[in-house]
């Protein structure tokens, strides 16, 4: 086995955090304080700002403010609504006033990026910047946006200091840490608990609507840092809540809430199905009006839908009813927040996608029950999970109360409705023969209702935990590992234990690094000057604990690819490596399992294979997974040099691949494997490997073949839904026009918003004519695959429109293979020469040679493209003209 090559750093490996710079005061930024602004002139400013905005401080935004600027630690459990935002910008105004850094941390990138224009509107462009996996931007601004994760991997590093030479994590520094009830999430809570272990002299501003008793960790963070902690609690709600536990049917309900004026209705499932289901079955009810359906249609007007969950979400939002769950494209779930916020949508059916911050004004939430599935087993919502849901009824300025409605179980509601319908007649009473809950099914009654609308959050539970990015920060860092480590694990939130499990996994991670050369220990006797007895042996790349783990593999993997291979056969080995190392997405993957199991099963059957033969033989079947065998046998040899690399999984799969050698279409994909409702998670895949192959992919592997690979990627991702790429490409875009630059100014900022406002209307698909001949190619080589395998079916399934079913495709190569046995479709098979390209004006001519044994070459597919319909749909449409002899 060849060794894999040492790691190298990614090629877009996020810029460390530098110093602050000096904040920029400018006439239209006022909160742009400049350093020596007294508390009083800092507060003054912040009181103006509010009220020019037309917004008079709550007393709970007073004292907050008061106590930030007092140098207090502040922790804000006030209710949604009440103006949480408001403190954590009086929180940024003192940190500049007194000259010191503040960090905004949320719990995912699209509201980082969110707050990041917020901010720099606020404060000016040159004062903000910010920092994630993917980019950096104004890294040395003194305010900075990122996730907790980013600030708890600088913070271990030691990269927070003010100064160069101050490397230590004591400096004046201000953390606001948005959404802080994600201290208690078990995959990502411990990123929210280092920052406070780990940052003796920061201030910090905790916000929340759900946080629970906080006393534990304000009386830590006071004996800490020697601050006090002020925690507010005390907000009233600005539009008060009223609950009901229901017994009517929901469509009852919902039809209820919209007569008496209720509306805009939120109901709330657990399933993304649920939720499209209720939203169909709603199509029969008087959602709106006449004139309230004609505004809606004009607010469409100019909006792409796609075939599949497109056609269907346009017919719904027609009628008044949104759908809204992480499934969807962004776009749509945008479109939909949108029309909600312009008051068109009278009811949207999603998931519990609104507790976590999703900007829709609601007037009422309606539960369709009181359970869910966390990924392990089915229980009961937490107190803190319904009360994060709950708190989004009741618009503020709108409302003067919000609804918030609890469905009781089905079989419940039959019940009550076979009862009420008895009367009070005993004897029809008795022969009701009630229902019971579904059996293996987690129930609900009007007690657990009561339970949660009375209960208070849950008290934040700790979830530290050690890992190989934890161990390798603290010892990239200067100091004594050993100590610092021992001190992160013994001043940690976790319960104290008679053998501690942490220690032992700090041990064993040591031990791993030890012996694979990456740490070196030096008895004490041996050390000079008080130094480390524990030191970090090599550099560590920055990027394998943010947002591609596995990125330095992927590069070092591409070497062991075979230089001599045929070019395109080539580029799909260069996809392979970065699916491989891209997570996701588990919807197509499961249904290409099931494809490959029932095509396997048909062999079987054709072989005369026993049932229990064929049974067992079908656990080895899976979904493609190219390189499989290179790459593990590598990664293996990678993880001993690399041992965190460990900690994330080598995932081989072929979805890219596969829509490059089938010439399929997104809509194609999403329709072969049945995946409409995951359509939003297939197209962040697609995203995410189009991203790591620009990042990843060294310039002397970026042959013509992969460039065209990335240009018809960039494209299709584009033509679908180009908000996730347009917005990195804004903020990319931004990132590189401030690398020589202290900062961003106004305009390059003003340049990356309208970057990303302009992420909703792509331009014409045929514009770019590189990715649009590389996405004809595909079409054309789709259809030649599948005449190799003689599936009829599949290409009259494809072309049946256009005049060619399955008989006229049989019909048509039926003399070729009295003269061949096969159709090449190999690398050689898809040379570039092998296409022959005839544009008439709005119409291309294709023609797309058949590789035959011989080599003749004599046999064509002949196909015409229509580049008008191609741009109306967004993806490629051909026609067959001809297949037959030259």
């Amino acid at each position: 086995m060849q060794d894999v090559p040492s790691p190298a750093r990614s090629h877009a490996a996020p810029a460390t955090v530098r110093p602050p710079a000096t904040a920029v005061t400018a006439p239209e930024h006022p909160l742009a304080l400049a350093p020596g602004t007294s508390p009083d002139d800092a507060y003054e400013a912040f009181e103006a700002y509010a009220a020019g905005r037309g917004v008079t401080l709550y007393p709970h935004q007073e004292e907050a403010a008061l106590a930030i600027l007092g140098g207090e630690h502040v922790v804000l459990a006030t209710p949604t609504g009440s103006g949480k935002s408001l403190v954590a910008i009086a929180a940024h105004a003192a940190a500049l006033a007194r000259g010191a850094r503040t960090f905004y941390t949320a719990p995912v990138k699209a509201l980082v990026s969110e707050k990041f224009f917020d901010l720099a509107a606020t404060f000016g462009a040159a004062n903000v910047g910010m920092v994630t996996g993917d980019i950096a931007i104004n890294p040395g601004a003194p305010i900075i946006c990122c996730t907790a994760e980013i600030l708890a991997a600088q913070t271990l590093r030691g990269q927070l200091g003010a100064t160069p030479a101050n490397t230590e994590n004591d400096a004046d520094l201000v953390v606001v840490a948005d959404e802080f009830h994600f201290y208690a999430d078990p995959q990502r809570g411990s990123a929210w608990q280092i920052p406070l272990l780990d940052l003796p002299g920061a201030q910090f501003v905790l916000l929340s609507a759900t946080l629970g008793d906080m006393s534990a960790i304000t009386r830590d963070l006071t004996r800490r840092t020697g601050r006090e902690c002020q925690m507010i609690t005390h907000a009233q709600r600005p539009v008060p809540l009223t609950f009901t536990y229901s017994l009517q049917p929901l469509t009852e309900v919902i039809e209820e809430l919209l007569t008496t004026q209720r509306a805009p209705v939120y109901v709330v499932h657990f399933t993304q199905a649920a939720a499209l289901e209720r939203a169909q079955a709603l199509t029969s009810v008087q959602v709106t009006s006449r004139p309230q359906r004609e505004a809606i249609a004009q607010a469409l007007t100019g909006e792409r839908f796609a075939r599949g969950f497109g056609q269907t979400l346009s017919r719904l939002l027609r009628l008044g009813i949104g759908v809204h769950h992480a499934g969807m494209l962004p776009r749509y779930r945008r479109l939909v927040e949108r029309l909600v916020q312009a008051g068109h949508l009278r009811v949207v059916c999603g998931t519990d996608t609104l507790g976590v911050g999703v900007n829709m004004p609601i007037r009422t939430v309606v539960f369709t029950g009181l359970t869910k599935f966390d990924g392990v087993r089915q229980r009961h919502l937490s107190a803190r999970e319904f009360h994060q849901i709950a708190g989004r009824a009741g618009r503020a300025g709108f409302d003067t109360v919000g609804d918030v409605v609890v469905q009781a179980p089905e079989h419940v509601i039959e019940n009550a409705k076979a009862l009420a319908k008895a009367g009070d007649d005993e004897r029809k009473r008795r022969k009701i023969v009630r229902k019971k809950a579904p059996e293996g099914q987690v129930n609900w009654t009007d007690k657990t209702f009561e339970r949660l609308r009375e209960a208070e959050p849950e008290a934040l539970t700790s979830q530290f935990h050690v890992t190989h990015a934890m161990v390798l920060g603290v010892l990239a860092r200067p100091g004594d590992p050993v100590a610092r480590m021992s001190a992160l694990i013994s001043g940690s939130h976790e319960p104290e234990r008679a053998a501690d499990p942490h220690v032992r996994r700090a041990i064993g991670i040591y031990r791993s690094l030890r012996s694979a050369g990456l740490v070196q220990h030096t008895p004490r006797q041996y050390v000079t000057g008080g130094g480390p007895t524990v030191t970090l042996e090599t550099d560590v790349p920055d990027e394998f604990a943010l947002n591609s783990p596995l990125a330095p593999f992927a590069l070092a993997a591409m070497e062991l690819l075979d230089p001599e291979a045929e070019p395109f056969t080539r580029a799909l080995e260069v996809v392979s490596v970065i699916e491989a190392t891209t997570p996701g997405p588990r919807p197509v993957l499961m249904a290409q399992q099931h494809a490959a199991r029932g095509e396997a099963i048909g062999t079987m059957k054709a072989d005369g294979l026993e049932y229990d033969e064929r049974m067992e033989l079908l656990e080895e079947v899976t979904y493609p997974q190219p390189l499989a065998e290179l790459l593990a046998g590598a990664f293996e040899i990678y993880a001993r040099a690399n041992p965190w690399a460990a900690e994330s999984e080598l995932e081989p799969k072929s979805v890219v691949r596969e829509m490059i050698e089938t010439g399929m279409t997104f809509s194609e994909l999403v329709s072969r494997y049945s995946v409409a409702r995951s359509e939003g998670v297939v197209l962040r895949y697609l995203t995410d490997v189009l991203r790591s192959m620009r990042q990843i992919v060294p310039a002397e592997m970026r042959t013509d073949e992969v460039e065209d690979v990335l240009t018809w990627l960039g494209e299709l991702v584009r033509q679908v839904d180009s908000s996730l790429l347009s917005e990195w490409e804004a903020l990319s875009g931004a990132a590189s026009d401030a690398v020589d630059a202290d900062g961003l100014t106004d305009a390059e900022l003003e340049a990356a918003e309208r970057r990303f406002g302009d992420a909703e209307t792509p331009p014409p698909f045929t514009a770019n004519e590189r990715a649009f001949r590389t996405a004809v190619r595909g079409a054309a080589f789709r259809r030649v695959e599948l005449l190799a395998r003689e599936q009829y079916a599949a290409l009259g399934a494809l072309d049946g429109d256009a005049g060619w079913d399955p008989q006229r495709w049989a019909d048509a190569l039926g003399p070729y293979w009295t003269e061949y046995d096969e159709i090449g479709t190999d690398g050689a098979a898809r040379s570039a020469s092998l296409l022959l390209v005839e544009p008439e004006g709005r119409t291309w001519y294709v023609t797309q040679i058949l590789a035959d044994p011989d080599g003749d070459r004599d046999w064509r597919l002949v196909l015409e493209v229509d580049l008008d319909a191609c741009d109306d749909l967004g993806e490629v449409v051909v026609r067959p003209v001809s297949l037959g002899p030259l």
